[in-house]
């Protein structure tokens, strides 16, 4: 759908752009896409889902997931076993933001090379 020709465009809905930044702190946090696209096709152990998004801390994880959880995105699954076992999975609401994701993505992956030369420009050029 394209967007309004609007140059109040974060004004759109009336709220000063805090729908859009309150999504944006949400979700675009150094881990909450690679969570939310890692548990796209399937639900995950806490675990199996540490062991697949590389880099995390249990710590982070954990946080994260809480959040996600707050906001509708993640739904865990206590099981009463020993030792306990948590499973994460998306939501509809979730699962509504995947296509959107991945097109960020593919746009990061795809524009990444032009922005590393921007970037290398712009911190080689005279002060």
């Amino acid at each position: 759908m394209p967007l309004p020709d609007n140059p109040d465009l974060c004004a759109i809905r009336g709220d000063q752009g805090r729908a859009i930044r309150a999504l944006l702190d949400r979700i675009a946090d150094k881990w909450a896409l690679l969570i939310i696209v890692t548990l796209d096709t399937r639900r995950l152990r806490f675990t199996e889902l540490q062991q697949r998004v590389r880099g995390i801390s249990q710590r982070m994880l954990s946080l994260t997931l809480r959040k996600l959880e707050r906001d509708g995105l993640v739904i865990r699954t206590a099981r009463a076993e020993v030792p306990p076992r948590g499973e994460y999975e998306l939501t509809e609401l979730a699962t509504a933001l995947i296509p959107h994701a991945v097109a960020l993505a593919r746009w990061a992956i795809e524009h990444n090379p032009e922005m590393d030369a921007h970037r290398a420009a712009y911190d080689t050029r005279p002060r």
